[in-house]
């Protein structure tokens, strides 16, 4: 069995990874860098606490392989299970986490309650005007510079040849699989998995799969080095765009949210930060750790994100074509799934099936 893989971030070299330890032979092409697209713009948060419920099976897949991440890998991808924090501020978001915690202990997802004073006890400095928090104890964070050439390394060491820096002239269905020409060469296989990301639209349009998804840019941030206090990642609990933020082992605090994101055109492919946004940000973060306030920030960047409009990624086989097979439109919130979409694709592809129930995903689901 052979297969080519479009798309070298997260999705892609996972799944390029988790096919060849299947004994697929696996062709992985980027169009850039490996892991330079909506990976490498990621917060790196590693959340299952207000997930889609239809997403947490594959998010306890995926947090499983996240603790394996150094073994697997070979490698460091600083990965810290240091627990996800979000704050709450209204009674609204209150009740509706603790309706969501409720649904979610099906799934295997627990959370715990903070009141104020729980709060500050053990998270001293953070949220000190939160009504109370949630606090999912085994999830954490990751470094998204890291990760995808891990993974890509890791496929090409197990006998996956990678290809980056090969933009895709054409794409074809033939009588015995897919062609796909690149500035590169040409390759084929019987199989063909869609990883695109926010081009993923594009590529499943082409064999008559319509989806309805748009790319935007999150606005990012890092301060300066400072002593390590922080050892969660913190957010808000809110039907509204909080501000998140983490600090790293080496000490600088990495934030974003609380500013809309911007639209994306397809080419360059990335959407720059505004300078102009950032005080209404930090004025969020700092409502979050308030001992901010006098930190400089020395960097901020953007990226692209393919949004798909029921805020659910596409998984699963094409609807319309044999051998064709799609992983793409996270949302913005696919770095935590990363490593089980690569997981679960490759079983769907190599064994016709998947453990990991992926219906909801379906492609299909625009069809009408």
């Amino acid at each position: 069995m052979d297969a080519i893989v479009l798309g070298g971030g997260l999705m892609g070299t996972a799944s390029a990874y988790f096919l060849t330890r299947r004994g697929v032979r696996v062709t992985l092409i980027e169009r850039a860098r490996i892991g330079a697209g909506a990976t490498v713009a990621s917060f790196g948060n590693i959340r299952r606490s207000g997930r889609h419920l239809s997403q947490l099976p594959l998010a306890a897949r995926s947090l499983a392989l996240w603790n394996e991440a150094e073994t697997l890998l070979g490698r460091d991808v600083e990965f810290q299970p240091t627990g996800h924090l979000r704050l709450i501020f209204d009674a609204d978001s209150l009740e509706d986490m603790r309706s969501y915690a409720q649904a979610a202990q099906a799934e295997g997802l627990v959370l715990d309650e903070l009141d104020p004073a729980e709060l500050h006890a053990r998270f001293p400095g953070i949220g000190p005007d939160a009504i109370a928090a949630s606090f999912s104890p085994r999830d954490g964070s990751a470094n998204p510079r890291l990760i995808g050439p891990a993974f890509a390394d890791a496929a090409a060491r197990a006998g996956a040849s990678v290809i980056d820096e090969a933009p895709v002239s054409d794409i074809r269905r033939t009588g015995t699989g897919f062609t796909v020409e690149t500035a590169k060469g040409t390759f084929h296989a019987a199989h063909l998995l869609n990883c695109a990301g926010a081009w993923g639209r594009a590529i499943a349009a082409r064999f008559g799969e319509d989806v309805p998804l748009e790319t935007w840019g999150p606005q990012m941030a890092v301060t300066e080095p400072l002593p390590h206090r922080i050892a969660p990642v913190v957010g808000v609990w809110s039907q509204a765009h909080g501000a998140y933020l983490r600090q790293v082992e080496r000490g600088n605090v990495v934030f974003g949210g609380a500013v809309d994101r911007v639209r994306v055109a397809e080419e360059p492919g990335y959407a720059r930060p505004d300078p102009a946004r950032l005080p209404a940000q930090v004025a969020a973060v700092l409502k979050l750790v308030p001992a901010l306030a006098d930190v400089a920030i020395i960097r901020q960047w953007s990226g692209c994100e393919g949004y798909v409009a029921d805020a659910l990624p596409v998984m699963g086989p094409s609807g319309t074509t044999p051998g064709l097979f799609h992983a793409f439109g996270f949302c913005g919130h696919g770095f935590q799934l990363g490593p089980g979409v690569g997981s679960a694709m490759a079983e769907l592809i190599a064994a016709g099936q998947c453990e990991t129930p992926l219906e909801d995903f379906s492609i299909t689901r625009f069809a009408a």
